[in-house]
């Protein structure tokens, strides 16, 4: 399966990125309507905000179920974390079509 290196950094622009250090974070009123926000990664966390299409997608429950194994309901970074390398979650998210 070849990837298109085109594709990678459409998807990257397209993925509303901010960083949870403090310096640039956003607030739950820059979410858009029909969008929630995710931290990907695997040691520095990643938040991306991401359409609610997704939830729908049995590829997407398959992280959520690795999530809820990992840190049950109690998520380190105060909203949804998802155990897996930036890199997944960006191809994921682009074959489901929610970029």
């Amino acid at each position: 399966m070849a990837i298109r290196m085109p594709r990678i950094i459409q998807v990257k622009k397209t993925l509303r990125r901010s960083f949870s250090n403090g310096s640039n974070t956003t607030t739950s009123m820059d979410i858009p309507k029909g969008y929630f926000a995710v931290y990907v990664g695997e040691q520095e966390k990643k938040r991306f905000v991401v359409p609610v299409s997704l939830l729908s997608q049995p590829m997407f429950q398959e992280l959520l179920h690795l999530a809820e194994e990992e840190f049950g309901y109690n998520h380190p970074m105060g909203g949804l974390t998802i155990p897996c390398s930036e890199d997944i979650f960006i191809n994921l998210a682009s074959h489901l079509g929610a970029l």
